[in-house]
């Protein structure tokens, strides 16, 4: 599977995992150069999988909030610990 942006590919995996609706990336396949930590808002901080929100930022363009990943997960989303997801401008694809 592919992440996609702006015609440019912000991850490329075929070890993508399924939860709840979207694709999570190992960070490996990840173009991290491309995400920028945001400051966590309220709603973050009351997360209980402990979120952390990224800018995906592609030719300086800035997608506000577009990645995410849970640094604390719960046991029910554990498999996806330490893993990238994504949504609003970035899509994802089957490669």
């Amino acid at each position: 599977m592919k992440a996609m942006v702006d015609g440019k590919v912000v991850a490329d995996s075929n070890d993508v995992i399924e939860c709840k609706g979207y694709q999570y990336f190992p960070p490996d396949s990840v173009r991290v150069d491309w995400l920028e930590r945001v400051e966590k808002t309220a709603d973050d901080r009351a997360c209980p999988h402990g979120v952390q929100f990224y800018d995906v930022v592609v030719g300086g363009t800035r997608h506000n909030r577009a990645a995410w990943c849970y640094e604390a997960p719960r046991p029910e989303m554990r498999q996806v610990g330490g893993r990238f997801g994504f949504w609003q401008d970035v899509e994802v694809v089957d490669a």
